[in-house]
């Protein structure tokens, strides 16, 4: 008797490796983006063990020296190694856009669903405030801030800094947030669950937030990047982080304004590290876009 089920076809098998092996398998660009920025993540974590030379030592027998072996970046106008202050400079730029990106999306999405959900007046504050600080361009409103709140360093880093970096991202979420709680809003749940005496804080933790996740994740992937970039700029305006931190916008400024005919390399590897790190963000935050909202990706083709 012939065994009917070796004559069924075979189905092609997809890989199977939980959320993350699908969305590898769905988005391979935004994967690959997804490794360079864990790369750096652990190259900001572990700068002291893998960086070959202390991004500090300063050494007058290799100055401005041209990439070599020795020096695969070659050094700066001090003799410092510069690809092992590119590698401690990933440890700032990450400390940096992250914390400002997650300060300035989580308070914009807490503005964005709150002015939806209270509507009337509080929904007037909110949006007039908004529109007061969504009239100042990003770098202009982030130098003011700077400005206003001076420098306050703490292990290096800038307090300062990262609330000057996310300010201006707050307006900008709380925009998007709140469009996206008043669809939530209007579903028939959110009216039954007002009509079951459910309190306020207990309909927005509940009901309303899971359905934010997704824009929440969406644009702090974007605004991480935007942070990096926006570090960068004041550093290298000398408003952001300051010497002897290594910091890739800082690295730019200074002496590698001056040696840039003669030693190039001052400024070529740091503006690498820059756009490979939001080349990364940005590509993972479309990627991620795509794989959470299918629709947001179809809206973006008509666009």
């Amino acid at each position: 008797m012939t065994d009917t089920a070796n004559l069924q076809p075979r189905r092609l098998n997809r890989p199977t490796f939980g959320a993350l092996g699908r969305f590898a398998y769905q988005q391979p660009v935004g994967a690959a983006s997804f490794v360079v920025i864990v790369v750096m993540l652990l190259a900001g974590i572990l700068a002291p063990w893998v960086s070959p030379y202390d991004a500090l030592a300063v050494d007058y027998g290799a100055l401005l020296s041209p990439p070599s072996l020795d020096h695969l970046a070659g050094t700066d106008a001090f003799g410092r190694d510069v690809f092992s202050r590119i590698i401690h400079g990933a440890r700032t730029a990450m400390i940096i856009g992250l914390s400002s990106a997650f300060l300035g999306c989580t308070g914009g999405a807490i503005l964005g669903a709150a002015s939806a959900f209270f509507g009337g007046r509080v929904d007037a504050a909110i949006q007039r405030f908004v529109d007061i600080l969504l009239a100042f361009p990003l770098v202009v409103l982030a130098l003011v801030v700077v400005a206003i709140l001076g420098r306050n360093p703490v292990f290096g880093i800038d307090i300062s800094l990262i609330f000057a970096i996310a300010i201006p991202i707050v307006p900008q979420v709380s925009r998007v947030i709140r469009a996206a709680a008043l669809t939530v809003q209007a579903m028939p749940y959110i009216d039954a669950a007002r009509t079951a005496g459910y309190s306020n804080s207990r309909i927005i933790l509940r009901h309303m937030a899971p359905n934010l996740v997704t824009p929440y994740l969406i644009m702090l992937t974007a605004y991480i990047a935007q942070a990096i970039l926006l570090e960068a700029t004041l550093s290298f305006l000398g408003l952001g982080v300051a010497e002897p931190t290594p910091a890739w916008g800082l690295m730019l400024s200074g002496n590698a304004q001056d040696f840039f005919l003669t030693a190039p390399w001052l400024v070529i590897f740091p503006g690498i590290a820059i756009s490979l790190a939001v080349i990364a963000f940005n590509l993972f935050g479309d990627a991620l876009r795509d794989y959470l909202d299918p629709r947001l990706k179809q809206l973006a083709c008509r666009k």
